[in-house]
């Protein structure tokens, strides 16, 4: 379960609630009536043939919760999934813009010279500060061309990131 799933205790207080008449039983009306308050849409129709039957005891119910705790689950995980697969085409037409930006002769590659004029524009790179931007672009150069493609650089800068 979740963790804004509800206890036993707390789905045996609302099934008494929506026993009005104390006989063991929801009827479809009263469970129809609960679903709707909380944004769940079905009709009578739907819900008997869901439910299959036209009233519920306690174990029918906590059968029927879960059932649709599921369905929920289910939902916003592929809801989940679509947003976070949205974020990550962002990320990468971000990463393509900052790719660009390094890549100044436009010819797909990023090398040791063009990494080091834009570190120097931006005043991240020290002259004498020691650093190497060839050991710096060894690291994540996987085909070992000495240059970064866009596969590389992502890597890059998704890496450094974490």
């Amino acid at each position: 379960m979740s963790s804004s799933s509800l206890s036993s205790n707390d789905l045996h207080r609302i099934f008494h609630k929506l026993d009005r008449n104390g006989d063991g039983l929801v009827s479809l009306g009263e469970l129809n009536w609960l679903l709707e308050r909380v944004g769940v849409q079905y009709s009578l129709d739907e819900l008997e043939s869901l439910v299959g039957n036209t009233t519920l005891d306690f174990n029918e119910f906590l059968v029927f919760y879960e059932s649709i705790s599921t369905e929920k689950k289910g939902e916003s995980e592929v809801e989940e999934e679509e947003v976070k697969e949205e974020e990550e085409e962002e990320d990468v037409g971000d990463l393509a813009k900052a790719f660009r930006v390094f890549d100044l002769n436009g010819d797909g590659f990023i090398t040791c010279d063009e990494l080091q004029s834009v570190l120097s524009r931006l005043g991240m790179w020290e002259e004498n500060g020691g650093g190497d931007c060839r050991s710096m672009i060894k690291v994540y150069d996987t085909n070992s061309d000495g240059v970064l493609d866009f596969e590389e650089f992502k890597n890059m800068m998704l890496l450094s990131t974490i």
